[in-house]
């Protein structure tokens, strides 16, 4: 079987590691524009070859990992020269606008929408690691649309990263992603610009922080080079998380200027209402090791 991935990056790269793990898989194509990218991915043994997507027809399964802005026009291209018992996947994390664009391609079922919920702020080749996968949550979208033998197909390949997968349409996933995800990377780069802005003198940051800043602004790390076509693609949901997550805040610093320590504690208790959430999300993280880094995260860890 032969697997290509389009987009050697930390998702890309580290797919294509797990794949070399399939006795089935017998090469591993690569495509990037970025030509140091695909060099890079060469010599770290991601991939065996680099090809352009018009030579993809001989590919078995397809991964598409580049940003979301260009990943409907890319899954389409594939489309156009997959061979009929090959499939196509994505790993992006919004799913309504690629969802729309595919259904109208003629081999809409040898496409599956998915959305791996693993990563790190770290990006590029380098960034590729195995073990990403193992034990996180897998979302696939419009399951229904995927040929049932491409389904299985996929399932197996889910199977073979450790990933638990779940269902829902394409619209709730762009809805609720907003809220546990991209609110989450807003809340770090915003942060971290306030603080860079405040403290000029840089050496007060390194002296004064903690591991409660370094947990909450590790995302800032993050490319923007991904997140901003991420925003642009969910505006209408991540907006409307916005503006409650401003009201609360505008909540908070009334609450503040009146001095009502009162009141601040119990919004505080409150918000420790997550605490089983946390929980939860840690338990099925599995090991001793994943529930501390979960709660050291605050619970943020949804990468992609």
């Amino acid at each position: 079987m032969i697997v290509a991935v389009i987009g050697l990056g930390l998702i890309g790269g580290s797919m294509a590691i797990e794949s070399r793990k399939s006795a089935e898989v017998t090469k591993i194509l690569g495509v990037d524009h970025h030509p140091q990218h695909a060099q890079e991915a060469l010599e770290l043994g991601l991939v065996d070859e680099i090809v352009s997507i018009d030579q993809l027809g001989v590919a078995d399964q397809v991964i598409v990992s580049i940003p979301v802005n260009r990943i409907g026009e890319v899954v389409m291209q594939v489309l156009d020269v997959l061979h009929p018992e090959a499939w196509v996947m994505d790993s992006g994390s919004t799913k309504a606008a690629t969802c729309r664009l595919v259904d109208t391609h003629s081999k809409r079922n040898q496409y599956l929408a998915a959305h791996p919920i693993a990563g790190t702020e770290n990006s590029g080749p380098s960034a590729a690691h195995e073990g990403l996968f193992a034990g996180k949550t897998n979302i696939i979208c419009d399951h229904e649309k995927t040929d049932s033998r491409f389904f299985e197909h996929a399932q197996a390949f889910f199977s073979l990263l450790g990933m638990k997968s779940v269902f829902m349409n394409a619209e709730d996933h762009d809805k609720h992603v907003a809220y546990v995800s991209h609110l989450s990377h807003v809340s770090s780069f915003l942060l971290g610009q306030t603080v860079m802005d405040i403290e000029k003198d840089e050496r007060n940051i390194f002296a004064l922080a903690g591991s409660g800043f370094e947990s909450t602004v590790r995302l800032a790390k993050s490319s923007p080079d991904m997140w901003a076509p991420i925003f642009e693609q969910n505006t209408e949901h991540l907006g409307r998380a916005l503006q409650e997550y401003i009201m609360h805040l505008q909540k908070f610093q009334y609450l503040l200027m009146k001095k009502d320590t009162q009141a601040l504690h119990q919004l505080m208790s409150e918000a420790n209402k997550i605490r089983p959430v946390l929980q939860g999300i840690a338990l099925q993280n599995g090991s001793k090791e994943a529930k501390s880094t979960q709660y050291a995260k605050m619970g943020l860890d949804i990468d992609s």
